[in-house]
């Protein structure tokens, strides 16, 4: 009998853990052992290690620890204990492509030839993303503590929205506006 209040107990804990983080998470330790298999050969070694992983269930044990203790640590500190500070990855632009290294407290983004650089960086004091470039440090958006951010636009005003699809749409409309002239 007391052995099953026990598990009820730890089985209550696992869900709540779930269900009252509310967040999807980035998956790093998953996502870090995925990107490992892909890179240790050609498509069939790759193919071999990972049925091994799953027949030993690495893979499976890894997904169960992101979905119940990372994802949660993630999501009620602001910080992904597995976070790889100080990676590399190359993302292609329409400009060509780009270096994002990721920081302690952002991301530093450079062009392939290195001589355009600017830094995305969270300040957790504030609650608030900013950008640097060329030394110059510009506000882009605060997360206010009523569950609404505040957008600081290009020409000097702000805005408030809401964290929700509609206020997603709201900012898009006002910092993606174009005006267009139609030529007869």
């Amino acid at each position: 009998m007391k052995r099953s209040k026990s598990s009820l107990a730890l089985v209550c804990v696992l869900c709540s853990s779930i269900l009252f983080s509310s967040c999807i998470g980035s998956f790093a330790l998953f996502n870090k052992v995925k990107t490992w298999n892909q890179g240790i050969g050609n498509k069939f070694v790759n193919e071999l290690v990972f049925v091994a992983l799953n027949i030993v269930p690495v893979y499976g044990v890894v997904y169960l620890a992101d979905i119940l203790v990372i994802n949660s640590i993630e999501f009620w500190s602001g910080d992904n204990p597995v976070a790889s500070v100080g990676e590399v990855k190359t993302v292609k632009g329409e400009n060509g492509d780009y270096l994002v290294e990721t920081l302690e407290n952002g991301y530093s983004i450079t062009n392939e030839n290195g001589d355009q650089a600017m830094e995305l960086l969270y300040n957790k004091e504030a609650n608030t993303w900013s950008v640097v470039s060329d030394g110059v440090s510009s506000d882009l958006i605060k997360i206010n503590d009523d569950g609404t951010a505040q957008l600081y636009l290009p020409d000097g005003n702000s805005m408030n929205v809401t964290l929700d699809a509609q206020g997603v749409l709201a900012a898009r409309e006002v910092t993606m506006s174009t005006l267009y002239v139609l030529n007869k």
